[in-house]
Parts: C-alpha cells; sequence; structure tokens
C-alpha cells in the first residue's frame, strides 16, 4: 500500500472515531429541550406582591420567551402536555447610594419567584441536581438597579426583573445532559 492510501485510510480512520466520539451532542434548539413535551399552558403569575401589573409584566414576558426559544407551542389549560406554575413571592425596592440631600441616586429592586412545571400527571419535569428527591418547586430572584437622574424608572427596573426572571425560567426548561 502506497503512502497516499495509507495516510487517506487513516483520515478516515480519525474521522470516523471523531464523528461516534461526538455522538452525544446535541445540535439545534429542538434537541435541547425535552421531546416529550410539545404544548405548554402559562397561567397569569399569581402574585403576593401590592403590585399586582408584575405578575402580567412577568407573565407577558415568560410567554414570549417560551414563545421565542423553545420548540413549544403556548395552549390552553384543557389540551396542554404540561403546566408552568408561576407565584411572584416578593418584590422590592431599596436606596443603594445617596445624594449629600438624602435624595436617592441609586436604587435597587428585587423580585422573588416560585416556579413549579408539571406534566399532566402531576409530574416534575424541571430536573436539577440542587434539588432533593421529591421537591419540585424551584425559587429564583432577580436583582436590578436603577438611576432616577438618568430618567430610570421602578417600571423599566421592574421591566428587566421581568425579563431577566423570564429568561432564568425558560433556562430551567432545558434538558440536562
Amino acid at each position: 500500500m502506497s503512502m497516499a492510501a495509507r495516510m487517506h485510510s487513516l483520515l478516515i480512520a480519525l474521522t470516523m472515531v471523531f464523528a461516534t466520539g461526538c455522538f452525544g451532542y446535541r445540535i439545534g434548539t429542538r434537541n435541547v429541550y425535552r421531546t416529550d413535551v410539545r404544548t405548554i399552558n402559562v397561567p397569569i403569575v399569581r402574585s403576593d406582591s401590592f403590585r399586582p401589573e408584575l405578575g402580567v409584566q412577568l407573565t407577558e414576558a415568560v410567554q414570549k420567551e417560551i414563545e421565542r426559544r423553545t420548540p413549544y407551542k403556548l395552549a390552553d389549560n384543557s389540551v396542554a402536555d404540561s403546566i408552568l406554575s408561576i407565584r411572584l413571592t416578593s418584590d422590592s425596592k431599596r436606596v443603594i447610594a445617596e445624594t449629600n440631600t438624602d435624595e436617592p441616586r441609586l436604587l435597587e429592586t428585587v423580585v422573588a419567584v416560585e416556579l413549579n412545571w408539571t406534566d399532566r400527571r402531576g409530574m416534575n419535569l424541571v430536573t436539577t441536581r440542587f434539588l432533593p428527591p421529591g421537591e419540585i418547586t424551584h425559587y429564583f430572584a432577580e436583582r436590578t438597579d436603577f438611576v432616577p437622574e438618568a430618567g430610570q424608572s421602578i417600571s423599566t427596573a421592574f421591566q428587566r426583573n421581568a425579563e431577566r426572571l423570564a429568561n432564568h425560567i425558560v433556562d430551567q426548561m432545558e434538558s440536562r445532559w
């Protein structure tokens, strides 16, 4: 066998080894998310807050993020394969820095939520190594700073919180490797 034929055979063998070695990798969004779920119901976020609009903002942000990033379709509760229940447990605003005249210069908002994603049988669909076995409630909190002097408001800060929380929630919907 000539040297060129040996190199060609070696190249083919190495290609086969590398191709089978990467067999478990996933490409594209369809392989990142669960294949046994096609539809999801996201009811209005229950809110323990005195700011009722936060639940609606978070619901809209989560629904948009699901539609944008996942292969799942939003569906009515009666026909959905799974239900994503979210409860807004707390929200707060506090002053981080003040001016010499005690006017707030930098403020922080914090929003905390509980999350349950279950199928029709009540089985937990979020798999994580951080929860004890049998626990189905996940807890998330997001903080955002805002500067009133720069034209930022508490409304825009809470909207950013909702968008960031929606991103974290959809991240948890990805399948674990």
